[in-house]
């Protein structure tokens, strides 16, 4: 039975880490809250600092996002230097070792002994730092978790674009209830929430695009609406997700990269998915994920929009609405987090 009285809430993003210790005995605005770099920008600054001094790293941890850490170990072996990596680690890279190893990485079992060896642990979550953190504070931590991350979904072969964007069709077709979306037992194909969950025994995952949908959801404008039919976009530091919600369920979605996105696709894009008439094709070949739509779409026009997400500036003077649950769109994916808790609880 999971404990709802006391929630830490993490939400995972490329650029930030957004928490939440809910208590349920206190107003929202009187939690603890935080927005802290993610551990992939953090170690992604740590590559990047060994870069500068010549070291070769060593990763060593559980699968985590890449995104920034990628980035940073592609230009620290193109500068000459090693880079090493357990098994478990080196998937934060690529799930398919053998084109880790093509990148000039060296899968190895433990610490080399090589000379001015910079190792830097990988996860998503480092549960101490913030006990340590927050003890200053007198602030315990409880032990019910509920954590958001990025996940693509473990892909061997082809696009991970493609394998991700299909688990969303898969889900929508299948019903896409919104509940359906937070994991107590994780899908096999989520091998990134599951390296959250080992870490956090009992953990609960939402992708967190999902948990931006239920957070959004929090605010009191929005909830008003989703009976008549709603467009949800959360404009990330990375992707940007925006879905068609009536009722339980979402009826349709696609996802993009932010950096991609302009104000005026991004009208566009909404728009044509509203319709009916926006495709996957068009949006996988601007280098997007995907884009999925019900055939028995109701015929409710969606025509309330609401925007969250750190990105959302994109959509400033558009005429949607910028949604502030609980009057902090930064924790938007927390709120979100702490509803799905609590529905997978019930």
């Amino acid at each position: 039975m999971l404990d709802t009285s006391r929630i830490l809430a993490i939400d995972v993003g490329g650029g930030t880490q957004d928490i939440l210790l809910y208590e349920a005995d206190k107003p929202i605005e009187n939690c603890v809250k935080l927005v802290l770099p993610s551990r992939t920008a953090m170690l992604g600054a740590r590559v990047r600092g060994a870069t500068a001094a010549g070291r070769p790293v060593f990763l060593t941890g559980s699968l985590m996002g890449g995104g920034p850490v990628k980035g940073a170990l592609k230009k620290h072996i193109a500068a000459g230097l090693a880079v090493y990596a357990t098994p478990r680690a080196a998937k934060t890279i690529r799930d398919n070792l053998d084109r880790v190893r093509e990148m000039g990485i060296e899968i190895v079992d433990e610490r080399p002994d090589v000379d001015g060896l910079l190792a830097i642990p990988t996860c998503d979550v480092d549960l101490n730092a913030l006990a340590e953190a927050l003890g200053r504070f007198d602030v315990t931590l409880p032990k019910t978790y509920a954590v958001a991350v990025q996940d693509h979904g473990e892909s061997l072969e082809g696009s991970n674009r493609a394998f991700r964007f299909e688990l969303w069709r898969e889900f929508v077709e299948a019903g896409g209830l919104l509940t359906d979306l937070v994991y107590r037992d994780i899908p096999p194909a989520f091998t990134r929430m599951k390296a959250v969950q080992e870490d956090l025994p009992g953990a609960v995952l939402m992708d967190t695009g999902a948990a931006a949908v239920w957070g959004a959801l929090c605010d009191e404008q929005v909830e008003a609406r989703r009976g008549e039919g709603i467009v949800i976009v959360n404009i990330g530091n990375q992707h940007c997700l925006a879905v068609l919600v009536r009722g339980e369920r979402i009826w349709g979605l696609f996802e993009h990269h932010t950096v991609l996105m302009t104000p005026e696709k991004l009208t566009d894009y909404i728009g044509r998915l509203r319709a009916g008439t926006l495709t996957n094709d068009e949006i996988f070949g601007d280098r997007g994920h995907g884009c999925y739509v019900r055939p028995d779409l109701p015929s409710d026009k969606f025509s309330f929009v609401a925007v969250t997400g750190p990105q959302r500036y994109l959509a400033v003077g558009l005429g949607y609405y910028l949604a502030v649950p609980h009057g902090d769109m930064m924790l938007s994916g927390c709120f979100g987090l702490v509803e799905g808790l609590k529905a997978a609880a019930g």
